[in-house]
């Protein structure tokens, strides 16, 4: 869809527990730019005024919306900008190393948390991006690059957990298929689907209690690389216990969710940060219709199969056609 059909849709439920909006962030990760190109087209989009962290990595604070980071997307060369820019020496080959690092390692733009209403805002970003010369997901044999979906929960509480967490394990073969995956990154690491041992777990349980919840995830997902990453939001409710767990530093705690399944088509003229949304929008209409939670985890446990388990595009089928009889899609 061009900019002009773009149109962020609101999930049936836009606020949280405590009575404020819900926010989503977005990250999108892709090659073809370097850091100056992406901050200049980020200026010409939202302009802002720009702050300087070092060769690897700068900051944009737009008014009303918030700080977007612009960095490169390797930890090891962020960390050596930053204590170079400390010690005032070794500028020059971190700067050569910088330059390096445009051809194999992504750029990152991450985008601060905006209430559903605004995030029209994003769309002319996207557009000076593409205009500048940015290439996503298709464009490296190499680099599984994408866009992460960070989406506040509505509430903490097991049920809400609960609910959300089935719906993805409900639709995660068909978010695949929807999304169009690119094979790069299906055979990546960094977007496994949970387990199915998993989603026996979870589908049998209608409503566990919140220890229950941490335990299950835990026991089977106890890793950043998932489809949809919840370490950033169990954190936020018991980081000890996720540490404990989960030996990463890489965790951030936040009352959102980690989706990072869709791909960046950033090159692409028909694509905008709808697309991601829209797809993450079917999981959000599903968590809240709790009935049909328990009809269609019923149907999936009713499916499987002795040693083969549930057939995946059996049920890709099956939930296709559920979607579009009761009309989420």
């Amino acid at each position: 869809m061009t900019q002009q059909e773009a149109v962020f849709i609101g999930p049936p439920v836009t606020y949280k527990q405590d009575d404020t909006h819900r926010r989503v962030g977005f990250e999108l990760e892709f090659t073809g730019l370097t850091l100056d190109q992406t901050e200049t087209a980020l200026v010409s989009s939202l302009k802002g005024v720009v702050e300087s962290i070092s060769v690897a990595e700068r900051k944009l604070h737009v008014e009303d919306l918030g700080t977007f980071n612009i960095e490169l997307d390797w930890e090891f060369l962020k960390r050596t900008a930053a204590r170079s820019e400390q010690a005032e020496e070794g500028g020059d080959w971190v700067d050569l190393l910088s330059q390096a690092a445009t051809l194999l390692v992504p750029m990152e733009v991450v985008c601060p948390p905006i209430p559903i209403a605004d995030l029209g805002a994003l769309l002319p970003m996207v557009d000076a991006l593409r205009q500048a010369g940015a290439i996503g997901t298709e464009h490296s044999p190499i680099a599984a690059y994408g866009v992460h979906v960070n989406t506040e929960i509505p509430s903490l509480d097991a049920g809400t957990l609960n609910a959300y967490l089935r719906a993805f394990a409900l639709l995660q073969w068909w978010l695949v298929d929807d999304l169009q995956v690119d094979v790069t990154r299906k055979i990546s690491p960094y977007i496994d689907l949970f387990p199915q041992a998993y989603l026996e777990q979870l589908f049998s349980r209608s409503e566990p209690t919140l220890d229950q919840v941490f335990s299950d995830y835990l026991q089977h997902n106890a890793t950043r690389n998932r489809a949809l990453d919840m370490l950033p939001i169990l954190s936020d409710i018991d980081n000890d216990r996720v540490r404990r767990a989960v030996d990463d530093p890489k965790i951030k705690s936040r009352p959102a969710f980690h989706y990072r399944l869709p791909d960046c088509h950033v090159e692409k003229a028909d694509w905008t940060l709808v697309d991601p949304w829209n797809n993450w929008l079917v999981v959000e209409r599903l968590a809240n219709q709790r009935s049909a939670l328990d009809e269609l985890s019923s149907a999936f446990l009713a499916a499987e199969r002795p040693v083969i388990g549930v057939g995946r595009s059996s049920w890709v089928e099956f939930i296709d056609q559920w979607l579009r009889d009761h009309e989420l899609v």
